[in-house]
């Protein structure tokens, strides 16, 4: 019988299952919608708790008719033939039949870690391991690996030889995939690591780091959802390109409570995508700008008052400006919060003035309480205290630092003067521009050192409540879900995550260490990084503490991913070229895969770099199938985005920070020698040429750079 009849008969024998399933999955779906209805069927009781009870189960039926809709395509994408005789299907989310027997098993579950962990070396009891690949319900192919051979009984058919290599010539699309198929062991290790403490996760380009972060939040979601989805995960990346990237993973997953944020845009209000030179994230990044900042904090307001002159009842009440800064560096002691207690130096302005009516004798002095309410209630007093002491934003004050002879001030004696020079002029577009990735941990730094005006208490709303005068909960689901929905209702600077995902975090600043660490002050952590692929310039030493004390004494766990499934081999010795010229016995991960292809190298004139560029991505274009990454320096992104305009959507233009974390079918780099400037460059520019699956082209006006 010939390899193609039974391919055809071992596919025809899982199509069989697979049509079971969803044909389950339709009638569960109907199940659902039902019950949605049905729901919506007790409002006509015309009781109160009828209408509590329609809320709780077309919540619920909704939310579970959501679920089976998002698993449908590749469901089954798993078998395994265990030792005992068993069979077990595994897929995206556990069905079971009308008889409560598992027809798929959840990739999550432990009765599927088998599927990721088992080796010949180590088969844990399963015979063989399927791969199944499928377009939505149809099986278009099968991929065995044959894990104990000697426990194989007779009529066993093994099929195929590569899944996995199979998988990554795909096409990668405008979004990340996940891998839930073709998790590898060392990757589910990482994955199914101890929910508690730091999961620590590095590895070259191209080994899964960030897959394998997101697919360890679906699988912490799974395994405790009160604990997570109750506290919230967040997950933390470079720049707004890559989390657009990743959005579409989790969500793939069956999950949808995690938050996705970029370090520009971890901070309310604020979407940061302008980034500052090297040298310029440097300083800000330090943790010596947090010195600088209080200083900011605490100084007078630019225009400000500098004197107070009131005639009460025929005597003039004067304060200097020497007397209201004394006032106000005694109501701003080291560690007081401006905002928080702007009503002490208030209380001091009032002080000094009722000081002075009595002591010059006014006529008819009230007492103290009257003599104030009667200054509170005139305008001139009122508008003089909101421009001595007005309610500050951080960046209100972050903005004083445009001004150079105040950045001198603040940064004397912190900063040397060649850093106060770097950073003069860097601070300028902030009022029209808002700020770049790197100040929005400086706004959040603000934040805590000013603190928050005082506010009145919001009356958080009451789930059980029905109407006015009424409470009326009728079931121990409904008291359930309204107990739930009370738990996730989070304000906009929510800081209490129960995990928290940094992904990138070799360029993760201090002082952004520090913004990240808020928000996970009771969280565990998963790191994801690459030493090798930092940007960051600054002090390793002050970058290891700040990390350190965001992480703090939780239990670390670590785990090194030493594979590179995304590159060729081809692709990857060129990148490995670069790396080793600044770090030559770096260890680096293996390249699993070869096509043939080798990257090309194209020279051209700075009068026809422009044209060149464009014909060189239309050529990726009829290449291959799906995305073109054109990558280059961040000060000619706009440059290049114009060469390229107007073509098809599956060209990406994003800069060499902003390649971080991608992944593109073909890559052309401009101008790779204008990146690799400095030992920060010579990183990012191995990060920009292994960002390619099949093709990689570099492009430049020196064609030595690779020498």
């Amino acid at each position: 019988m010939s390899d193609t009849t039974i391919l055809e008969q071992e596919i025809a024998i899982e199509q069989q299952h697979v049509d079971r399933v969803y044909a389950r999955l339709a009638d569960l779906r109907r199940d659902a919608s039902r019950a949605e209805k049905e729901g919506y069927q007790l409002a006509g009781v015309g009781t109160f708790g009828a209408l509590v009870e329609r809320d709780a189960m077309v919540f619920h039926a909704a939310r579970r008719r959501h679920a089976l809709d998002a698993e449908h395509e590749g469901l089954v994408f798993g078998r395994l033939d265990l030792l005992t005789g068993a069979t077990h299907y595994v897929g995206r989310m556990g069905i079971r039949d009308d008889g409560s027997k598992p027809l798929v098993v959840d990739w999550r579950a432990p009765a599927a870690a088998a599927f990721y962990r088992a080796t010949p070396a180590e088969p844990l009891g399963v015979v063989r391991r399927r791969m199944i690949q499928s377009t939505r319900e149809r099986v278009t192919g099968v991929e065995d690996d044959l894990l104990d051979p000697e426990a194989a009984p007779e009529d066993m058919r093994v099929v195929g030889d590569g899944a996995l290599l199979a998988s990554l010539a795909k096409a990668t699309g405008r979004g990340m995939r996940d891998i839930v198929a073709t998790i590898q062991r060392e990757q589910d290790d990482a994955i199914r690591s101890p929910a508690g403490g730091v999961t620590i996760v590095t590895g070259g380009p191209g080994t899964g780091k960030t897959a394998v972060a997101l697919h360890r939040a679906a699988y912490l979601l799974y395994s405790d959802r009160s604990r997570f989805a109750g506290g919230g995960i967040l997950v933390v990346g470079p720049s707004g390109v890559f989390v657009e990237y990743i959005a579409t993973v989790l969500p793939s997953l069956g999950e949808e409570t995690a938050s996705l944020r970029s370090l520009g845009s971890l901070v309310p209000g604020w979407d940061a995508t302008r980034v500052d030179s090297g040298e310029v994230a440097a300083i800000k990044g330090s943790l010596r700008m947090r010195r600088v900042l209080e200083r900011a904090s605490h100084d007078a307001v630019p225009g400000a008052p500098t004197e107070l002159r009131l005639l009460y009842r025929g005597t003039l009440l004067r304060l200097t400006a020497a007397d209201l800064e004394r006032i106000r560096r005694a109501a701003l002691q080291r560690g007081a919060r401006r905002n928080e207690v702007r009503g002490h130096g208030f209380d001091r302005i009032f002080n000094d003035l009722w000081a002075q009516a009595r002591d010059a004798r006014v006529s008819g002095l009230p007492e103290k309480k009257e003599f104030e309410s009667e200054l509170a209630d005139r305008n001139d007093f009122r508008d003089f205290l909101k421009a001595w002491w007005p309610r500050f934003t951080p960046m209100r004050v972050l903005c004083w630092l445009a001004d150079p002879s105040r950045l001198r001030s603040y940064a004397n004696g912190v900063l040397s003067r060649d850093e106060i020079a770097t950073l003069q002029g860097s601070f300028d577009a902030l009022a029209t521009e808002g700020p770049t990735i790197s100040d929005v941990a400086l706004l959040d730094e603000l934040d805590e050192l000013l603190g928050r005006p005082r506010q009145a208490q919001k009356k958080s709303k009451n789930p059980f409540h029905v109407r006015d005068g009424i409470q009326e909960v009728s079931t121990f689901a409904d008291r359930q879900a309204a107990a739930r929905a009370q738990q996730v209702q989070r304000e906009d600077d929510y800081r209490d995550y129960a995990h928290v995902v940094v992904d990138e975090s070799q360029d993760v600043s201090p002082m952004q260490w520090r913004m990240i660490g808020r928000r996970g002050q009771y969280a565990s952590w998963t790191i994801v990084g690459d030493p090798a692929q930092t940007a960051w310039s600054g002090d390793p030493a002050e970058l290891d503490r700040a990390r350190e004390r965001a992480l703090g004494s939780r239990k670390r766990n670590a785990y090194a991913l030493t594979t590179n499934y995304r590159n060729s081999s081809e692709i990857f010795e060129v990148a490995a070229k670069v790396i080793r010229t600044i770090m030559p016995d770096l260890p680096l991960p293996s390249a699993v895969r070869s096509t043939g292809v080798a990257p090309v190298d194209v020279a051209a004139t700075v009068e026809g770099l422009p044209e060149t560029v464009r014909e060189l991505t239309e050529k990726q274009l009829a290449e291959v199938d799906g995305t073109i990454g054109v990558i280059m320096p961040v000060p000619r992104r706009d440059e290049v985005a114009g060469w390229v305009a107007g073509l098809p959507e599956r060209v990406q233009v994003v800069t060499a920070l902003e390649a971080k974390g991608m992944e593109y079918d073909a890559v052309v780099l401009v101008e790779p020698s204008q990146i690799a400037i400095d030992p920060a460059g010579v990183r990012t520019l191995y990060v920009a040429l292994s960002r390619a699956t099949q093709r990689l082209t570099t492009v430049g006006t020196n064609p030595g750079w690779l020498r």
